[in-house]
């Protein structure tokens, strides 16, 4: 008996339907449900295709897992961090840039290429808007297209580290490139000049980032927040907890150190990595089944 078998005979579908409302509704905001009627039913091309890699990982339950990973990790570049600390409202209003954000990745996977243009459109403006010095006093601008570089393949990588240890199907190393592909398509209509097109380019390119990434202050702040103090009542606290220790043990060893995160392998393989993998389940059953088109 798998997973979903096993709660489908312990949990009843009326409280299985309100968990996977509570879900939905807190990443997805208060026009969720307005906005996933016109992703999924707006007549129109797209800029994916409903057999892309893209839609298969974006439409996972491990994206919960691989997107706190990406904050973390994206954190570590004092210039992009600098900017999220004074510029997002992460604290102040940390449930709203969940939802913009997992909004924004919606219409620009599974919405038609007009919204998703708009999407983009609507990013970039924001982005001009946003521009400061660190604490340091280096100048950044969320515009520029290497911090955007940045920002990009941290998240892709850490999407795709979280799909391939959570996710509901296997991704070959063909589909795998697919993905970074595909994400690289929206990449440049956000700015970036030269996304990586496959997974080794990935690679290189967090590689070359490498010497600029250290951990700020600011960055070790946000971790501390986001790891141990979420804006959540307390009976999800358990649960998050495992999301967290999930997206932890997804960073590369050399980001743990500079965050003042632990390494521990064997712990991370014996217990973080099932836990991880029990809420990912519990969380896949509880929306089930997916919108049309993110199966």
């Amino acid at each position: 008996m798998d997973r979903s078998e096993a709660l489908n005979r312990l949990v009843s579908p009326r409280a299985r339907d309100r968990l996977g409302d509570a879900l939905f509704q807190r990443v997805a905001g208060p026009s969720g449900r307005e906005n996933r009627a016109r992703i999924h039913g707006a007549p129109g091309p797209r800029w994916f295709a409903p057999d892309e890699p893209i839609r298969r990982v974006h439409g996972d339950a491990s994206m919960f897992v691989g997107g706190l990973s990406a904050l973390l990790l994206q954190s570590l570049h004092p210039r992009a961090m600098a900017a999220v600390a004074a510029h997002s409202g992460y604290r102040g209003d940390p449930w709203g840039r969940l939802q913009r954000t997992s909004t924004f990745l919606a219409f620009t996977t599974y919405g038609t290429a007009t919204d998703a243009q708009r999407a983009v459109d609507r990013v970039r403006a924001v982005h001009e808007r946003v521009r400061g010095r660190t604490p340091d006093g280096e100048p950044y601008r969320a515009g520029d297209p290497h911090l955007l570089e940045w920002v990009h393949v941290a998240e892709v990588d850490s999407f795709l580290r979280a799909y391939r240890r959570y996710g509901a199907r296997h991704l070959d190393a063909a589909e795998r490139d697919a993905y970074v592909a595909g994400a690289a398509r929206v990449a440049r209509a956000l700015g970036v000049a030269d996304p990586p097109g496959t997974v080794a380019e990935l690679v290189e390119r967090i590689e070359a980032f490498r010497p600029e990434l250290r951990g700020t202050e600011e960055a070790r702040a946000a971790a501390r927040f986001l790891l141990l103090h979420p804006p959540l009542p307390w009976p999800a606290r358990p649960p998050y907890a495992l999301l967290a220790a999930a997206a932890v043990a997804l960073l590369p060893p050399w980001a743990r150190a500079p965050l003042g995160l632990p390494l521990l392998p064997r712990t991370e393989r014996w217990c973080v990595r099932p836990a991880g993998a029990a809420v990912t389940g519990t969380i896949r059953w509880a929306m089930h089944p997916p919108p049309p088109g993110a199966r």
